[in-house]
């Protein structure tokens, strides 16, 4: 169907349902795209057909998300399109990540490694010989053997990529090494079987096998190494997913449970939540009460108390108490599905490191051609009687000079020498796009638990009044039976102290207050100041001023008491890491604007800024707020690093240019992230930014040189020295020059390593 009879049914459509087009979102998968230039291929068919308003193609997800008129157009007509393109679209459940698309990028990825394997079999032969056996008999053939699979089995992608792109008007890197690779094996190929052609006219037929070979080597090992880069999304969204359990237990109206699939669960259900389980949709108690871990959603280590009223989020996971909840927001309506919704979007709106190298090649392949003709036409018309044969010489020595592999190798070289560099630090760097981008960055956001504190609460202090190691055994025996999360912190604590245990009976839990039991026949009482009030315990001035001073620095206050008295106080902390005060100086020194965000309160984030010299924080915030103070930051011109460790952050890590993870933290927060520090040190992150200067540098560099050798060689290659010194630039000799320029790239690149 032509563009005219799209058009025209988009206008029949539209007249005949008299309103305005059905416009609505959807995404499907893309297969066969293997670099920016083909993403932006399929983002120019898909934009430019009839009833289409938007298209964004996320070229590290492999999809694409289309705005359409839904009465215009179907998936058929969309995928025809593509399809005419040379890639294809698949329909793909928006309700649930599709295992098919991990498994056509393990796909993928199994065949580049068998292709850089056998590739690098056969080349290396045709690189020995090319370069000190040229003498041997049949060397020329040996290598035209050898060199064919390289070109047209293992590297026959790079081909065919390139004649799909021009047929839509598109030149990339695949166009670049397709030319490039193509001229040398065709000449050399010319060279082989007619060398007597140059030898009657007194000149030597030079072949290039091993350029062609060993440049299709490299190119797919950078190709490698990025499809492995861009394999870490599907991992994040299979987590996120994984937060949300399969079946719930659904009360009848009679009583009775059911297990069902949470697909069946309607807003207005009541579930059942039994010890240990996940929440499997957004909801509020009714029922019951416990304490639930939102970690998920708040990054705080402290569960928070569940009892009638309160509201539960899916992906959240509850203690040791069982309630009952009315489902609210199920499916896509739920916080977590949100999460994954914001994840999908920020990573999906970056724009590939590619794309400006691509840009360059789609202007240097067209203008390499045109010098390359014009050479020819040049010396057919002025260069005398062997105009013609001189000008097929300059015109080939052109090709070859102007092959792309210093320009290829300018930037994944020095992104491989950085990543390295950056192991070696302690710092992973899976996304060659924030390598780059960190040395752009002006403001770092930094979360608080986990990332600037350790993320465990912990006793830091202890004051008694009239207490005995004998009462510390009753407060050690009474946390032992309590399901208090802060139970834990000073369980730890109290087990290290010497002393006997003692028996406590009559234990009983105070929801909301604290805990107390029976010792000797004396009643005793741990939990807030409150429930040491209702006892009736007289509270001593020295731990009462003591435990004011504690709160005043955002510490949790434990109250002790029994035998008609207060009797000891406990202070509960989440320290600072002790590199978190030294890293963000350093980052102020490097002129970036520190900025912390955290879901804890007012007090504990005012104490938190103040101790380590933040000048900008936000309490109390929620997933998607985080995400939207980095989205506001970045829309007012910022270029943003996110450093997070737990699920909670992954929608702010995924919106962030830069996202790093601390590698203590949770496995999504790492797997969305494009850099993870390994040993959670706070100072490999103004490091890393360091590393990224450096690496970027060395790209402008390599990028320079690689310029600056086809600027030269070019015009040296066409002839223009000829009427000053009589000779025209031996195609070897353009060969060996070709070489020198990508050995200096990559020496170039190796500094990184000794800086």
């Amino acid at each position: 169907m032509s563009q005219k009879e799209n058009q025209n049914r988009v206008d029949r459509a539209a007249s005949q349902s008299g309103s305005e087009a059905r416009l609505e979102w959807a995404t499907f998968g893309v297969q066969k795209m293997t670099c920016a230039g083909c993403a932006a291929g399929v983002e120019k068919v898909i934009g430019g057909f009839p009833g289409v308003e938007k298209a964004n193609v996320n070229f590290a997800a492999h999809t694409v998300s289309v705005e359409f008129d839904s009465g215009a157009v179907t998936f058929d007509d969309l995928r025809n399109a593509v399809r005419s393109a040379g890639y294809d679209l698949d329909a793909l459940d928006n309700d649930e990540y599709s295992d098919e698309q991990e498994d056509n990028h393990r796909r993928k990825l199994t065949r580049q490694i068998y292709n850089v394997l056998f590739a690098g079999l056969f080349a290396l032969p045709v690189f020995v010989i090319g370069m000190f056996y040229m003498e041997m008999p049949y060397a020329d053939p040996v290598m035209w053997v050898l060199s064919t699979p390289v070109l047209f089995w293992f590297g026959r992608m790079f081909f065919v990529n390139a004649w799909r792109q021009a047929r839509h008007g598109v030149a990339t890197m695949d166009t670049l090494v397709a030319l490039g690779t193509g001229t040398a094996y065709l000449f050399s190929v010319f060279n082989t079987l007619f060398a007597d052609f140059w030898h009657a006219r007194g000149m030597h037929a030079h072949v290039y096998f091993e350029a062609a070979a060993v440049i299709i080597l490299f190119v797919l090992l950078g190709r490698l190494l990025e499809e492995r880069a861009k394999g870490k999304t599907s991992a994040a969204i299979r987590r996120l997913m994984g937060l949300q359990p399969r079946e719930v237990t659904r009360v009848a109206a009679d009583g009775t449970y059911h297990r069902v699939s949470v697909k069946e669960v309607r807003s207005g259900d009541m579930l059942l939540v039994k010890p240990g389980e996940k929440i499997a949709v957004d909801g509020e108690v009714v029922e019951g009460s416990s304490y639930v871990d939102e970690s998920t959603f708040t990054g705080e280590p402290v569960p928070v108390l569940k009892s009638s009223g309160s509201n539960v989020l899916a992906g959240t996971v509850n203690g040791k108490g069982s309630f009952r909840f009315v489902a609210r927001q199920v499916g896509a309506e739920t916080m977590l599905a949100q999460v994954i919704q914001m994840v999908q979007e920020a990573q999906g709106s970056k724009a590939p490191v590619q794309k400006l190298v691509d840009k360059i090649a789609g202007v240097f392949v067209p203008v390499v051609m045109v010098i390359a003709v014009l050479t020819l036409i040049a010396w057919t018309l002025w260069g005398g009687d062997h105009g013609i044969t001189m000008g097929l010489m300059a015109m080939a020595t052109v090709l070859v000079i102007a092959c792309p592999c210093a320009l290829g190798l300018a930037t994944p070289a020095a992104i491989m020498v950085g990543i390295g560099k950056g192991a070696d630090m302690g710092v992973l760097i899976k996304d060659a796009i924030s390598l780059e981008l960190a040395r752009r960055v002006d403001v770092v956001v930094l979360d608080k638990t986990g990332t600037i504190t350790e993320g465990k609460p912990e006793v830091t202090g202890l004051l008694t009044e009239k207490c005995s190691d004998h009462h510390l055994q009753i407060l050690l025996q009474l946390e032992r039976q309590s399901e208090h999360p802060l139970a834990a912190a000073v369980v730890q604590y109290l087990d290290a102290r010497k002393g006997g245990g003692e028996v406590v009976e009559a234990f009983e839990s105070i929801t909301g207050h604290g805990v107390k039991g029976t010792a000797g026949g004396e009643e005793y009482v741990a939990g807030n100041l409150r429930l040491m009030k209702e006892q009736g315990l007289m509270v001593p001035l020295v731990l009462e001023q003591q435990a004011a001073a504690w709160e005043q620095d955002a510490r949790t206050v434990i109250w002790f008491g029994g035998e008609g008295a207060v009797l000891a106080v406990l202070s509960v902390e989440d320290k600072l890491k002790e590199s978190s005060p030294e890293a963000i100086s350093e980052m102020k020194r490097m002129g970036l604007s520190v900025h912390m965000l955290t879901g804890d309160h007012e007090a504990t984030a005012q104490a938190i800024a103040h101790n380590t010299g933040i000048n900008h924080y936000r309490a109390g915030v929620l997933p998607d707020q985080k995400a939207d103070y980095v989205k506001n930051l970045r829309e007012k011109g910022h270029t943003v690093a996110m450093v997070g460790d737990g699920i909670n952050d992954s929608a702010a890590l995924a919106e962030a240019d830069v996202s790093i993870a601390m590698g203590k933290g949770a496995d999504v927060a790492m797997d969305v992230a494009s850099m993870t520090i390994v040993s959670s040190d706070l100072n490999k992150v103004p490091a890393a930014i360091r590393l990224s200067r450096k690496t970027v540098a060395t790209i402008r560099q390599n990028l320079f040189w690689a310029f600056i050798y086809n600027v030269i060689g070019i015009p040296v290659a066409a002839g223009v020295l000829y009427p000053f010194t009589g000779h025209l630039l031996n195609p070897m000799i353009a060969g060996a020059a070709m070489a020198l320029s990508s050995i200096s790239v990559v020496m170039n690149s190796l500094r990184l390593k000794w800086n």
